[in-house]
């Protein structure tokens, strides 16, 4: 499981490093290559989700005990895929617009406030769907957390029902044995009776006076 995680760990590692190298050469380069490497870079994007995805199915098999320290790496994986995607995109909107300025020349520089006020939606956009992705995280963990405490409560339970079935039998061969032991000594207690009686009686009969003395 964790040789699963850490070698998705690698690869995400080495795929992040690359868009984030092509990121930074996207402004730089010709019209023709850059739109190349734009397409190039949203083919990786996509690759490096697929990664996380593939990252968080195998945290959701760890036990809870264990869980923890993964949680907190791919939190951290979730929040530079997404300064990934902001980067992106706005070196996607600086090409978009370099294009336009190419082709309207000066009146392609009116979109400037526009930009900025697009970008800082999106960054706002981006941060609340990361805070909202976390509390789905946190949610999906107490749940399980929980389902293993009603059945760790379940088996428990199940534990004392088998006790309390076992006391009720011992108890039960407790009477049945108590009835059998008042019985005997009841018993016994007549047999002593009956010796005591006979004993006397032979006693009364051995010592009775003879009529021919």
């Amino acid at each position: 499981m964790s040789s699963d995680f850490e070698g998705y760990e690698q690869d995400f590692a080495v795929l992040t490093a690359e868009i984030t190298s092509k990121i930074a050469r996207v402004p730089r380069l010709p019209p023709d290559e850059k739109k190349q490497m734009v397409a190039n870079v949203e083919k990786q994007l996509e690759e490096a989700r697929e990664l996380l995805e593939q990252m968080d199915l195998e945290v959701r098999e760890i036990p809870p005990q264990s869980r923890g320290m993964y949680s907190n790496r791919m939190r951290s994986y979730k929040q530079e895929m997404g300064k990934l995607e902001t980067d992106f995109k706005r070196s996607r909107i600086a090409y978009s617009d370099e294009v336009r300025n190419e082709l309207l020349g000066d009146a392609g520089n009116s979109s400037e406030n526009q930009r900025a006020h697009l970008l800082d939606n999106t960054e706002r956009l981006e941060r609340s769907s990361r805070r909202l992705e976390a509390g789905y995280q946190i949610a999906v963990e107490t749940e399980q957390i929980g389902q293993e405490m009603l059945e760790n409560l379940s088996h428990d339970r199940e534990k004392i029902q088998r006790a309390r079935d076992r006391l009720r039998d011992a108890d039960a061969n407790l009477g049945k044995s108590s009835r059998i032991l008042t019985g005997m000594l009841r018993s016994g207690h007549s047999q002593i009776n009956l010796v005591m009686k006979i004993s006397y009686f032979l006693q009364v009969w051995e010592n009775r006076p003879c009529k021919g003395k």
